[in-house]
Protein backbone atom coordinates (compact mmCIF):
# COMPACT_ATOMS: atom_id res chain seq x y z
CA UNK A 1 0.00 0.00 0.00
CA UNK A 2 1.48 2.93 -0.54
CA UNK A 3 2.42 5.30 2.06
CA UNK A 4 3.14 9.06 2.80
CA UNK A 5 6.95 8.96 1.07
CA UNK A 6 5.24 6.96 -2.12
CA UNK A 7 2.14 9.61 -2.34
CA UNK A 8 4.66 12.77 -1.71
CA UNK A 9 6.70 11.36 -4.74
CA UNK A 10 3.96 11.21 -6.43
CA UNK A 11 2.87 14.66 -5.43
CA UNK A 12 6.29 15.99 -6.22
CA UNK A 13 6.27 14.75 -9.83
CA UNK A 14 2.50 15.81 -10.59
CA UNK A 15 2.50 19.46 -9.05
CA UNK A 16 4.51 21.17 -11.60
CA UNK A 17 2.74 19.35 -14.69
CA UNK A 18 -0.47 20.35 -13.22
CA UNK A 19 -0.21 23.61 -11.21
CA UNK A 20 -2.08 26.38 -12.76
CA UNK A 21 -3.19 23.96 -15.38
CA UNK A 22 -7.03 23.76 -16.76
CA UNK A 23 -9.43 20.84 -16.62
CA UNK A 24 -10.38 20.15 -20.39
CA UNK A 25 -12.13 16.98 -19.88
CA UNK A 26 -12.54 14.31 -17.06
CA UNK A 27 -13.00 10.45 -18.25
CA UNK A 28 -14.34 7.94 -15.54
CA UNK A 29 -14.55 4.29 -16.79
CA UNK A 30 -15.39 2.72 -13.53
CA UNK A 31 -17.03 4.12 -10.51
CA UNK A 32 -16.89 1.16 -8.29
CA UNK A 33 -14.09 2.18 -6.48
CA UNK A 34 -14.12 1.71 -2.33
CA UNK A 35 -16.82 4.61 -2.33
CA UNK A 36 -18.39 5.35 -5.82
CA UNK A 37 -16.94 8.00 -8.18
CA UNK A 38 -19.42 11.52 -8.05
CA UNK A 39 -22.03 10.98 -11.14
CA UNK A 40 -21.10 14.74 -11.58
CA UNK A 41 -17.64 15.20 -11.65
CA UNK A 42 -17.14 15.92 -15.25
CA UNK A 43 -19.16 18.41 -15.37
CA UNK A 44 -17.91 19.88 -11.96
CA UNK A 45 -14.28 19.65 -12.91
CA UNK A 46 -14.30 20.88 -16.04
CA UNK A 47 -12.90 24.33 -16.62
CA UNK A 48 -11.54 24.36 -12.97
CA UNK A 49 -8.28 25.55 -12.63
CA UNK A 50 -5.79 23.73 -10.67
CA UNK A 51 -4.30 25.99 -8.23
CA UNK A 52 -2.09 23.55 -6.13
CA UNK A 53 -1.62 20.54 -5.60
CA UNK A 54 -1.32 19.29 -2.04
CA UNK A 55 -0.60 16.21 0.69
CA UNK A 56 -2.72 15.32 3.56
CA UNK A 57 -1.64 12.38 5.15
CA UNK A 58 -2.07 9.79 2.41
CA UNK A 59 -4.32 11.86 0.27
CA UNK A 60 -3.53 13.95 -2.21
CA UNK A 61 -5.47 17.22 -2.67
CA UNK A 62 -6.38 18.91 -6.24
CA UNK A 63 -7.71 22.23 -4.84
CA UNK A 64 -9.51 23.70 -7.47
CA UNK A 65 -11.33 27.13 -6.82
CA UNK A 66 -13.97 26.42 -3.98
CA UNK A 67 -13.18 22.62 -3.92
CA UNK A 68 -11.35 19.93 -4.10
CA UNK A 69 -10.04 16.45 -5.84
CA UNK A 70 -9.17 14.20 -3.39
CA UNK A 71 -7.61 10.95 -4.68
CA UNK A 72 -6.03 8.28 -2.58
CA UNK A 73 -3.79 5.60 -3.90
CA UNK A 74 -5.33 2.59 -1.62
CA UNK A 75 -3.84 -0.69 -1.75
CA UNK A 76 -2.28 -1.09 -5.15
CA UNK A 77 -3.11 2.53 -6.99
CA UNK A 78 -0.91 5.00 -8.80
CA UNK A 79 -1.47 8.52 -10.78
CA UNK A 80 1.05 9.36 -13.60
CA UNK A 81 0.81 11.39 -16.86
CA UNK A 82 0.52 10.29 -20.40
CA UNK A 83 -0.11 11.63 -23.43
CA UNK A 84 -3.39 11.61 -25.40
CA UNK A 85 -2.00 8.79 -27.28
CA UNK A 86 -1.71 6.13 -25.02
CA UNK A 87 -4.55 3.82 -24.99
CA UNK A 88 -5.72 2.83 -21.21
CA UNK A 89 -5.52 -0.27 -20.02
CA UNK A 90 -8.36 -2.45 -17.55
CA UNK A 91 -7.39 -1.09 -14.47
CA UNK A 92 -7.47 2.67 -15.80
CA UNK A 93 -10.68 3.82 -14.14
CA UNK A 94 -10.02 7.48 -14.18
CA UNK A 95 -8.09 10.00 -16.12
CA UNK A 96 -7.96 14.05 -15.56
CA UNK A 97 -7.15 15.72 -18.87
CA UNK A 98 -5.82 19.32 -18.48
CA UNK A 99 -5.78 21.91 -21.41
CA UNK A 100 -1.74 21.76 -21.36
CA UNK A 101 -1.98 18.41 -23.04
CA UNK A 102 -0.95 16.42 -19.71
CA UNK A 103 -3.27 13.41 -18.84
CA UNK A 104 -3.63 12.65 -15.47
CA UNK A 105 -4.73 8.69 -15.24
CA UNK A 106 -5.30 6.76 -12.15
CA UNK A 107 -4.90 3.26 -12.32
CA UNK A 108 -6.52 0.70 -8.94
CA UNK A 109 -6.14 -3.13 -9.87
CA UNK A 110 -7.91 -3.64 -6.52
CA UNK A 111 -10.42 -0.66 -6.77
CA UNK A 112 -9.58 0.16 -2.49
CA UNK A 113 -8.74 3.85 -3.72
CA UNK A 114 -10.62 7.38 -4.05
CA UNK A 115 -11.50 9.86 -6.27
CA UNK A 116 -14.26 12.08 -4.26
CA UNK A 117 -15.03 15.71 -4.84
CA UNK A 118 -15.33 18.03 -1.73
CA UNK A 119 -16.64 21.40 -2.09
CA UNK A 120 -15.00 24.17 0.70
CA UNK A 121 -12.29 23.18 3.13
CA UNK A 122 -11.11 19.71 1.72
CA UNK A 123 -9.63 19.29 5.57
CA UNK A 124 -13.10 19.04 6.83
CA UNK A 125 -13.90 16.19 4.92
CA UNK A 126 -14.65 13.24 7.10
CA UNK A 127 -11.83 11.05 5.75
CA UNK A 128 -9.71 13.97 6.72
CA UNK A 129 -10.68 15.88 9.65
CA UNK A 130 -9.47 13.57 12.28
CA UNK A 131 -5.75 13.00 10.85
CA UNK A 132 -3.57 13.42 13.26
CA UNK A 133 -0.43 16.35 12.77
CA UNK A 134 2.16 15.76 9.56
CA UNK A 135 5.43 13.85 10.51
CA UNK A 136 7.45 17.08 9.39
CA UNK A 137 5.57 19.63 11.18
CA UNK A 138 6.34 21.24 14.54
CA UNK A 139 2.89 19.55 16.08
CA UNK A 140 4.71 15.84 16.05
CA UNK A 141 6.66 16.57 18.52
CA UNK A 142 7.97 14.27 21.73
CA UNK A 143 5.80 16.39 24.20
CA UNK A 144 2.43 14.87 21.73
CA UNK A 145 3.53 11.38 21.52
CA UNK A 146 4.11 11.31 25.22
CA UNK A 147 0.92 12.75 26.23
CA UNK A 148 -1.39 10.73 23.06
CA UNK A 149 0.35 7.86 24.24
CA UNK A 150 -0.06 7.41 27.79
CA UNK A 151 -3.13 5.66 28.08
CA UNK A 152 -2.57 3.18 24.60
CA UNK A 153 -2.10 -0.35 25.91
CA UNK A 154 -1.77 -1.36 22.02
CA UNK A 155 1.79 -2.42 21.03
CA UNK A 156 3.88 1.08 20.09
CA UNK A 157 3.84 -0.08 16.15
CA UNK A 158 0.43 -0.35 16.49
CA UNK A 159 0.16 3.14 17.19
CA UNK A 160 2.32 5.27 14.96
CA UNK A 161 -0.02 3.63 12.66
CA UNK A 162 -2.84 4.92 13.61
CA UNK A 163 -3.83 8.02 11.64
CA UNK A 164 -5.08 9.97 14.74
CA UNK A 165 -1.54 10.02 16.51
CA UNK A 166 0.50 10.95 13.38
CA UNK A 167 -0.36 11.25 9.75
CA UNK A 168 0.79 8.43 6.92
CA UNK A 169 3.37 6.01 8.85
CA UNK A 170 2.23 2.88 7.68
CA UNK A 171 3.66 -0.69 8.21
CA UNK A 172 6.98 -0.36 6.33
CA UNK A 173 8.07 2.94 7.79
CA UNK A 174 6.81 1.98 11.49
CA UNK A 175 9.28 -0.87 10.99
CA UNK A 176 11.88 0.87 10.41
CA UNK A 177 11.48 4.26 12.65
CA UNK A 178 11.15 1.63 15.44
CA UNK A 179 14.44 -0.14 14.08
CA UNK A 180 16.23 3.22 14.16
CA UNK A 181 15.01 3.70 17.85
CA UNK A 182 15.83 0.44 18.97
CA UNK A 183 12.26 0.08 20.02
CA UNK A 184 10.70 -3.23 20.22
CA UNK A 185 7.53 -3.25 18.15
CA UNK A 186 5.66 -4.98 20.68
CA UNK A 187 6.26 -2.80 23.32
CA UNK A 188 3.28 -1.16 24.99
CA UNK A 189 2.77 2.86 23.60
CA UNK A 190 2.32 4.14 27.49
CA UNK A 191 5.50 2.76 28.60
CA UNK A 192 7.60 4.86 26.04
CA UNK A 193 9.21 7.69 28.28
CA UNK A 194 9.77 10.94 27.22
CA UNK A 195 13.48 10.41 26.01
CA UNK A 196 12.24 7.51 23.77
CA UNK A 197 9.15 9.46 22.32
CA UNK A 198 12.19 12.35 21.44
CA UNK A 199 14.32 9.60 20.06
CA UNK A 200 10.90 8.28 17.61
CA UNK A 201 9.65 11.40 16.54
CA UNK A 202 13.34 11.83 15.55
CA UNK A 203 13.48 8.25 13.53
CA UNK A 204 10.33 8.58 12.14
CA UNK A 205 10.99 11.67 10.47
CA UNK A 206 14.45 10.77 9.59
CA UNK A 207 12.87 7.72 7.91
CA UNK A 208 10.27 9.43 5.97
CA UNK A 209 12.88 11.91 4.64
CA UNK A 210 15.02 8.59 3.72
CA UNK A 211 12.44 7.27 1.87
CA UNK A 212 11.58 10.25 -0.07
CA UNK A 213 14.42 10.96 -1.21
CA UNK A 214 14.83 6.95 -2.60
CA UNK A 215 11.36 8.20 -4.72
CA UNK A 216 9.75 5.65 -2.12
CA UNK A 217 9.49 1.84 -1.85
CA UNK A 218 8.25 -0.18 -4.55
CA UNK A 219 7.62 -3.65 -3.72
CA UNK A 220 4.44 -4.75 -5.76
CA UNK A 221 2.92 -2.02 -8.04
CA UNK A 222 4.18 1.34 -7.01
CA UNK A 223 5.69 3.28 -9.47
CA UNK A 224 5.58 7.25 -9.48
CA UNK A 225 4.50 9.89 -11.86
CA UNK A 226 6.79 9.18 -14.08
CA UNK A 227 6.51 5.47 -13.93
CA UNK A 228 9.58 4.77 -12.31
CA UNK A 229 10.14 2.62 -9.35
CA UNK A 230 11.47 3.78 -6.51
CA UNK A 231 14.70 2.11 -4.62
CA UNK A 232 14.33 2.86 -0.73
CA UNK A 233 13.73 -0.94 -0.39
CA UNK A 234 16.82 -1.48 -1.14
CA UNK A 235 18.05 0.13 2.80
CA UNK A 236 15.62 -1.78 4.26
CA UNK A 237 16.85 -2.84 7.78
CA UNK A 238 14.22 -4.85 9.14
CA UNK A 239 11.35 -4.70 7.02
CA UNK A 240 11.09 -7.82 4.89
CA UNK A 241 14.07 -9.51 6.08
CA UNK A 242 12.70 -12.32 8.29
CA UNK A 243 15.89 -14.91 9.19
CA UNK A 244 18.79 -12.35 7.44
CA UNK A 245 21.08 -11.39 9.89
CA UNK A 246 20.73 -8.05 11.29
CA UNK A 247 22.78 -5.32 9.57
CA UNK A 248 23.98 -3.82 12.77
CA UNK A 249 24.30 -6.88 14.90
CA UNK A 250 24.37 -9.63 13.09
CA UNK A 251 21.41 -11.35 14.82
CA UNK A 252 18.72 -13.15 12.31
CA UNK A 253 15.24 -10.60 11.93
CA UNK A 254 12.00 -12.20 13.30
CA UNK A 255 8.88 -11.41 12.48
CA UNK A 256 5.23 -11.61 13.83
CA UNK A 257 2.00 -10.17 13.27
CA UNK A 258 0.59 -6.73 15.50
CA UNK A 259 -2.53 -5.61 14.33
CA UNK A 260 -2.86 -8.34 11.01
CA UNK A 261 0.01 -6.59 9.83
CA UNK A 262 3.62 -8.16 9.51
CA UNK A 263 5.73 -6.39 11.55
CA UNK A 264 10.00 -7.38 11.79
CA UNK A 265 12.22 -6.40 13.88
CA UNK A 266 15.75 -7.11 15.23
CA UNK A 267 15.47 -9.12 19.01
CA UNK A 268 18.94 -7.90 19.76
CA UNK A 269 19.01 -4.27 19.04
CA UNK A 270 15.56 -3.90 20.04
CA UNK A 271 15.06 -6.16 22.76
CA UNK A 272 13.46 -3.25 25.27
Amino acid sequence: MPELPEVETTRRGLEPLVRGATVAAVVVRNRALRQPVPRDLARTLVNRRIDALERRGKYLLFRAGDGTLIVHLGMSGRLWVVTADVAPATHDHFDLALANGNIVRYRDPRRFGLVLWQRGDPLAHKLLRDIGPEPFSEAFNADWLYKETRTRSSAIKIAIMDSHLVAGVGNIYASEALFRARINPKLPARRLGPARCATLVQTVRETLADAIEAGGSSLRDYVNSKGEAGYFQNNFSVYDRAGKPCLTCGTAIRSLVLGQRSTFYCPRCQAR
